[in-house]
């Protein structure tokens, strides 16, 4: 199961960040944002380490390979 979508929005707004923020912050626009959270779309790897920096979680966590 994929619950990247999930723990993306859970960290996204447990830092209180809007989707317009992190598209800011990652360049991108924020339908993209959208997208990585309904699980229409999959960000690629390097983005996917940005985000593990930007919410200080690890990329396991992201995925849901872990709980921390």
């Amino acid at each position: 199961m994929n619950k990247f979508k999930e723990r993306l929005r859970e960290v996204r707004t447990e830092k209180m960040m809007t989707r317009k923020q992190l598209a800011d912050v990652l360049f991108v626009s924020e339908r993209l944002i959208s997208y990585w959270e309904n699980g229409k779309r999959e960000c690629n790897f390097d983005t996917l380490i940005r985000l593990s920096e930007i919410f200080n979680v690890s990329i396991d966590y992201l995925l849901g390979k872990s709980d921390f």
